[in-house]
């Protein structure tokens, strides 16, 4: 059985492949947000089980924002848990969580076994919590908001929530990998380096071949 390993787009895509081995790893781009990260992963997980092909756990990886202090730019981290950091409701005490409301969980630890073994593979890489988020961060005072309500927070996607909640609906293991492109706050293009960060990509991928 292979990995399936998820990115929101093919350029993530590509550089996972040009890392890895395909009679390990199953490589797919499933598009970009917690939605359509729920749905494709879905339907892949779905597509191999009746193919008699099931995958034997499911890591969603591509580069995301790193906070500052806590993942510079050019850094691997790995998810202790998957927050989908919007999910709930706004309130003039401040947001309340899905959990706070009774509603379910909009938290999605790693699974132990999985998340030890790519510690293993990536001994460098800083691990703590990944947001998800519909809207990318780009401002120093949401950046702040965020820091100050999730401390154990060293990254942000759009996409990891979404596909745990799909892994969870196989009774698969699942984990987050990411490689950081910018660091989070004001939003300035100039000041990306996702070359770099697919490149840093390409690099995790190998070392979880070897």
């Amino acid at each position: 059985m292979t990995l399936l390993v998820v990115t929101a787009v093919e350029a993530e895509a590509q550089a996972v492949r040009a890392g890895t081995l395909p009679d390990l790893v199953t490589v797919a781009a499933v598009g970009v947000g917690a939605a359509t990260a729920a749905a494709g992963t879905a339907r892949l997980l779905a597509l191999a089980e009746a193919a008699a092909r099931p995958h034997r756990g499911v890591v969603v990886a591509g580069i995301a924002g790193g906070f500052a202090g806590r993942a510079p730019v050019g850094a691997t981290v790995l998810a202790t848990r998957s927050i989908a950091a919007d999910l709930g409701a706004d309130s003039p005490d401040g947001f309340i969580t899905l959990d706070e409301l009774g509603f379910g969980t909009a938290v999605a630890p790693a699974d132990p076994a999985l998340l030890e073994a790519l510690r293993s593979a990536l001994p460098d890489a800083i691990t703590g919590d990944i947001l998800t988020l519909n809207t990318a961060t780009g401002t120093a005072t949401t950046a702040e908001t965020l820091a100050g309500r999730f401390p154990a927070a060293v990254a942000e996607a759009m996409e990891g929530y979404g596909a745990a909640r799909a892994a969870a609906g196989a009774s698969l293991p699942f984990g987050e990998l990411r490689t950081i492109s910018n660091t989070i706050g004001p939003r300035d293009r100039r000041a990306w380096r996702i070359p770099d960060a697919l490149a840093a990509l390409t690099k995790a991928a190998r070392a979880l071949a070897t």
